[in-house]
């Protein structure tokens, strides 16, 4: 079993805190993404895992052994890098299978592992080039190859996708997930493409400052964020966040934005709120979660208007930016159904999936 066990995990380099104290239990076969902003602490992580960075405290276990003091080469993983480390001087067998060949691994055997991992990955046709004929989608494929060669019970990625064009990173993510699938080992993958986590992780770990903030599938991640750092990395584009009063009014509780727009609670909500009664807040929304007007039949559907500041066609729909209270809010619309910039623009949100956090703390409540 290749389950991985961290527990109060610490990384000093001097007097800064890399790491700090983090616990995290991974399932074997699981994927797992270490996402969160450069500087976060995940690759930091990553590297304990592999054994490329001591750590300064803490314990790590994979498969139940603990591996502290265990040295890289001897943890049964295999590391895939931003930048593909091949050899230039070896064509692509030799550099799927020059560490099969260091470990005096059988010629047979070696044939068969290259040759299941380039069928796997696509690059059967491939195998006589060299790294210089290659363009950077196969070179990476290359170096996910020579990984899957050794057959390790965890693979470890460190922004392995970076260093490609957008379409290509598409490509490579639905090519990383079916390797997932139909090769069963745990993943630990770190990225700062929150877009990248969503698509294909089991579960997310979002990391800042060198704390764990959540962990959490990308459906609970996006739906139900812990606090505004996840609310706001978590989703693209992000989270609308708003200063507001939480105000009792005759039908229970209801965000007040401005003096002329409040927007009323749903009721199920009503008691975990209400202790906030007439406190400043902060409000969040998606900008999927507000959209042109739009006929409904109440409920948690409320409408208001708003002044068009800016539009942003991406295609399928359009983006309107706009301002409540000298705060820009982002909603997402029917390219066919928005005014023009300047012009007044009415616009449906749906309370349901509203969030409101405490400013003191950050809290989603």
């Amino acid at each position: 079993m290749a389950d991985i066990k961290l527990q109060d995990l610490w990384k000093h380099y001097g007097e800064v805190q890399a790491v700090r104290g983090i616990s995290l239990d991974i399932k074997h076969n699981e994927f797992v993404a270490l996402v969160g902003p450069s500087g976060c602490g995940k690759t930091t992580t990553l590297r304990m895992i592999a054994g490329l960075e001591d750590i300064t405290g803490g314990m790590i276990q994979i498969g139940g052994k603990i591996v502290n003091e265990v040295p890289p080469k001897d943890r049964d993983i295999a590391m895939v890098f931003q930048n593909y480390a091949l050899y230039p001087h070896m064509n692509v067998y030799k550099n799927m299978s020059f560490g099969l060949q260091i470990r005096k691994t059988p010629q047979a055997e070696i044939d068969e592992r290259v040759n299941r991992a380039a069928e796997i990955l696509n690059i059967g046709e491939l195998l006589e080039r060299r790294p210089k004929e290659l363009s950077g989608g196969q070179r990476q494929r290359v170096a996910m190859g020579r990984a899957i060669v050794r057959d390790p019970v965890v693979f470890l990625f460190d922004e392995p996708l970076s260093n490609l064009d957008a379409k290509l990173r598409v490509q490579m993510r639905t090519e990383i997930k079916k390797i997932h699938q139909r090769v069963q080992t745990t993943v630990v993958y770190v990225t700062h493409d929150q877009i990248e986590a969503m698509t294909l992780a089991d579960r997310i770990v979002v990391m800042n400052d060198g704390l764990i903030e959540q962990v959490g599938t990308p459906d609970e991640m996006y739906s139900q964020p812990k606090t505004r750092f996840v609310a706001s990395f978590i989703g693209s584009p992000s989270m609308n966040f708003a200063p507001c009063q939480l105000v009792k009014t005759a039908g229970g509780l209801a965000v007040r934005l401005t003096d002329e727009l409040s927007l009323p609670v749903p009721a199920d909500r009503e008691a975990r709120y209400g202790p906030y009664a007439d406190k400043d807040m902060i409000f969040g929304i998606r900008p999927e979660h507000i959209t042109e007007r739009r006929a409904h039949a109440g409920g948690a559907q409320h409408d208001f208007d708003a002044k068009v500041d800016v539009l942003e066609p991406m295609g399928i729909d359009t983006m309107v930016f706009f301002a409540i209270n000298g705060t820009d809010i982002c909603a997402r619309a029917e390219p066919t159904a928005v005014s023009s910039v300047g012009e007044s623009m009415g616009f449906t949100v749906n309370m349901d999936k509203m969030h409101l956090m405490d400013p003191a703390t950050d809290v989603v409540l």
